[in-house]
């Protein structure tokens, strides 16, 4: 009980060097693929998955939204697998990690408001003005827009942090007091393990629905910049 509660967030070290690049570049390699040309039902399955995610935010983007596909579906692949793999014991999640989250967004939201910029200027401006605004109040909702613009990649990679974070916190918490309470009271320590089995079982879909907001939002941003 007297373990770090923090301390499966540290960014793990081989040998003094950070660790953390490799377990990155991990789940990809567990994303199966054929050579063949009749597929087996897994990769049926995966092919089927991926297809109805991107035409679902796909669907309302113009032709040059629709380059952005296969980074997003890349995108979700990979948040949702890695969030899956953290959720194995002693095992490290990169999404908890701010720095890696803001990594990630910063770069797709720039690029999008870019995009906007770049094609559409006048729509793109219209949203720090929003039609019929009172001539006293201009100064001050300019500035409210842009602050709302510049905080939109740092809710994006608070949101998943907190997510993520917050239900490894309550798995720890639960697993500590199911193993303290396992030599104290048999009943209580059955109640609160069935209580942890029910909460692995809501992380994991947590961790698929993390996934699936972060690159929704993405697209968002990308659909009103295009």
């Amino acid at each position: 009980m007297n373990e770090n509660l923090f301390a499966s967030f540290i960014a793990p070290t081989i040998l003094g060097l950070p660790a953390a690049v490799l377990i990155i570049l991990f789940p990809p390699l567990l994303i199966p693929t054929s050579k063949y040309l009749i597929n087996n039902r897994l990769i049926t399955a995966q092919q089927w998955l991926i297809k109805l995610t991107s035409k679902q935010m796909m669907t309302m983007h113009n032709t040059k939204g629709r380059t952005w596909s296969l980074m997003l579906v890349s995108l979700i692949i990979f948040i949702a697998t890695t969030n899956l793999l953290g959720l194995l014991p002693h095992s490290f999640t990169p999404t908890t990690q701010l720095s890696m989250n803001l990594a990630m967004a910063i770069p797709l939201w720039a690029g999008a408001v870019i995009m906007g910029f770049r094609s559409k200027v006048k729509n793109a401006l219209a949203h720090f003005l929003p039609q019929g605004t009172p001539t006293p109040l201009i100064p001050m909702l300019v500035i409210i827009e842009t602050i709302s613009l510049l905080i939109q990649p740092m809710a994006l990679a608070v949101r998943l942090t907190a997510n993520i974070t917050a239900g490894h916190l309550l798995m720890h918490l639960i697993g500590s007091a199911t193993l303290a309470m396992s030599t104290i009271n048999l009943p209580s320590t059955l109640i609160i393990f069935t209580i942890l089995i029910l909460l692995t079982i809501l992380e994991i879909a947590v961790a698929l629905i993390q996934a699936y907001v972060f690159t929704l939002l993405v697209s968002l941003y990308l659909h009103d910049n295009t």
